[in-house]
């Protein structure tokens, strides 16, 4: 991965895949997502949102998330290396930009960067990652006039700490219920505050997270199936098999292959 900022639109991020943005997952960099037209659907940290057009979201490195982009939904995402001079929230934003002024600032950044990448021209990395540093100053002026976001529910405390687990430990293949022991609550309850948070079960949340683990391993990698299954803790290959044709209608040689193929 290059330390360099990257500027795609919502359509490349997802590599043609609608799995690789719709199935919960992380990325290692900083996402700076801004939506320009149309209507998005993201789940972060295990809150769901809608993402309308002039909509700026943030979503930090490593934190559980999914975005179903809308049919007329166009827009980019800025990915920034944490660590770096471009200082980027710790915490996801959801910013509904209003005046036009601001609206044409971004823009106007998010295209220099794309000219910048496109052009190929001498220090092209090195203006990127200033252009990058502009963005993310834009980006905390126009937090400091958003108002504040409201103290979250006890229910979204729970599902907060619940995805950040999920995240961390997916591939230990845990059930549900270890996870709901180990914040204190009952699987009901958790499950409870997971419908009422982001639309699906706890159980579902965990299997998604999984999947996408599973297709991207199967996908882009070269390991031998049982030994992606070993990694994700499935308790033999023929469950490991199940599981995936169970999601995907596919057996994962055949997910595999197919993915070859495109």
């Amino acid at each position: 991965m290059t330390d360099a900022p990257q500027l795609m639109t919502l359509a490349q991020w997802s590599h043609g895949a609608p799995w690789r943005l719709s199935l919960p997952h992380s990325q290692p960099r900083h996402a700076l997502i801004w939506v320009t037209r149309g209507q998005a659907r993201a789940t972060v940290g295990g809150l769901r949102r809608g993402v309308g057009a002039h909509n700026a979201l943030t979503v930090p490195a490593d934190t559980l998330f999914s975005l179903d982009i809308g049919p007329a939904c166009y827009g980019q995402v800025c990915l920034i290396a944490p660590g770096g001079p471009a200082l980027m929230p710790d915490m996801p934003e959801h910013l509904r930009i209003r005046e036009v002024q601001q609206q044409a600032e971004l823009t106007s950044l998010l295209d220099a960067m794309t000219r910048e990448s496109a052009q190929g021209r001498p220090f092209a990395d090195e203006a990127s990652q200033a252009l990058a540093i502009l963005i993310t100053v834009w980006l905390r002026r126009a937090l400091i006039g958003q108002e504040a976001a409201p103290r979250p529910t006890a229910a979204q405390r729970l599902v907060m700490a619940y995805a950040a687990l999920i995240e961390q430990n997916h591939a230990q293949g845990q059930p549900m219920a270890a996870y709901a022991r180990d914040l204190g609550v009952t699987p009901t309850h958790l499950t409870r505050s997971c419908k009422a948070c982001c639309g699906m079960t706890a159980a579902d949340l965990l299997v998604q997270r999984t999947l996408h683990a599973a297709r991207e391993m199967l996908e882009d990698g070269n390991d031998a199936i049982r030994h992606v299954a070993a990694q994700l803790g499935f308790g033999s290959a023929a469950y490991f098999s199940r599981f995936i044709t169970q999601h995907t209608r596919l057996s994962p040689s055949e997910l595999r292959k197919r993915a070859r193929k495109e």
